[in-house]
């Protein structure tokens, strides 16, 4: 699960709220054992996933680099690059 986590700082355009509490859930699950609490421990669940967002927000507010921004797309790019590497099909062996 965590290894959907993806780096969320430095980078242009800034990380949204809706990626940082992705991250944070899938954090959360991770910790927890669980990818859907049981309905006794939704409240615990959904409070350190709050917890985590805010933590994560004001991390990434605060943090400071000498570095550039990286291009949001030019990063998707390398992603989907390494993944077709990854994932493509062995090359077939021909007998003649």
């Amino acid at each position: 699960m965590c290894r959907n986590i993806k780096q969320l700082f430095n980078f242009d355009p800034p990380a949204t709220d809706g990626e940082i509490h992705e991250a944070a859930l899938q954090f959360v699950r991770k910790i927890s054992g669980a990818n859907a609490p049981s309905t006794k421990n939704q409240k615990a669940f959904d409070r350190a996933v709050r917890k985590i967002t805010t933590a994560t927000r004001e991390l990434i507010d605060t943090l400071d680099t000498s570095q550039p921004p990286r291009d949001r797309a030019e990063e998707a790019a390398k992603a989907r690059a390494r993944s077709a590497l990854r994932f493509a099909p062995p090359p077939a062996i021909i007998f003649e």
